[in-house]
């Protein structure tokens, strides 16, 4: 299409444009991360109630909470954000963190979230261009912010987000893309299997559950988007840096051993890392092993 070849042509605007996009995204998934735990913990308890066939009036009673309803409000005093005091980034800066109505203070998070979402897809228009490449991966980034911060939140990693992304790769290795599809359901099914023995074994030997299965999901997407291929990578990466971050807890925090630590935002970071640059560091490393 035209406007595309003009948006590749000029890329300042195509990143000023996907950045200003990106930031209404963002403020979208400050959304999704805060309503989705809820919605499913109001759903499950629905669920319970009608399977035990008891009454339960908290859940009966209160309105049926989604994506868009009630509309956006501040949690502390419920007053109804208007138009301009959802604008992203900006209302945060001009409120100075604090809720028109009650003062209360407006979590850092909302604004990070809304940030980085920008400065992600950026580098994903900058990685893939403009088209429908860089469509797909941003979905995908996208989803994935919104994973990990419900994961940092919650330790949940909802089916809600993980399947449908996990679809979709299947689906783009159709076409080749972004690999075949024999390696795509090859990597799904290994990325899942492998997290999900190790699982079973590390129950079996400690008598703990050191992970949940939505990480089992997880390690399948990106097996479906990347292949079988970089599987191995994606789980080096993810651990060196969830040792790492734990290590630097344990350090300067005193973190409790007791206390779990999600696993989602460290493999999902490194699945995107090797979306974005995984062949340069296979080659590299192939290079630095004397093997390429």
């Amino acid at each position: 299409m035209h406007w595309i070849a003009l948006l590749d042509q000029d890329p300042i605007l195509s990143y000023g444009i996907t950045a200003v996009l990106a930031l209404a995204v963002g403020s979208f998934l400050n959304v999704v991360i805060y309503r989705l735990p809820k919605i499913l913990e109001e759903d499950w308890r629905r669920e319970c109630a009608a399977l035990s066939g008891e009454q339960d009036d908290a859940v009966r009673n209160h309105p049926h909470m989604t994506l868009a309803l009630p509309p956006s409000h501040c949690p502390h005093c419920g007053h109804r954000l208007r138009a301009i005091e959802n604008i992203p980034v900006l209302s945060y800066l001009v409120l100075r963190g604090r809720c028109s109505a009650c003062n209360a203070h407006i979590g850092l998070r909302y604004p990070l979230v809304e940030v980085g979402t920008a400065l992600l897809s950026v580098l994903v228009v900058w990685r893939f261009g403009m088209g429908w490449e860089s469509a797909a991966v941003l979905i995908l980034t996208w989803g994935l912010i919104a994973l990990a911060v419900i994961d940092m939140d919650t330790r949940l990693l909802p089916d809600a987000l993980t399947l449908p992304l996990m679809w979709l790769g299947l689906l783009l290795s159709l076409g080749g893309w972004p690999t075949d599809s024999h390696s795509a359901i090859l990597g799904a099914t290994l990325g899942y299997l492998f997290l999900w023995v190790v699982f079973h074994l590390f129950r079996l030997l400690t008598g703990k559950e050191g992970m949940g299965f939505g990480d089992f999901k997880l390690f399948a997407l990106f097996g479906a988007w990347l292949g079988w291929q970089y599987l191995l990578q994606i789980l080096l990466v993810s651990a060196c840096a969830g040792a790492l971050v734990v290590g630097a807890l344990s350090l300067f925090r005193g973190r409790d051993r007791q206390v779990p630590i999600p696993f989602g935002p460290y493999l999902a970071t490194a699945g995107w890392i090797a979306l974005m640059w995984g062949e340069t560091i296979n080659h590299a490393y192939l290079q630095w092993a004397g093997l390429a």
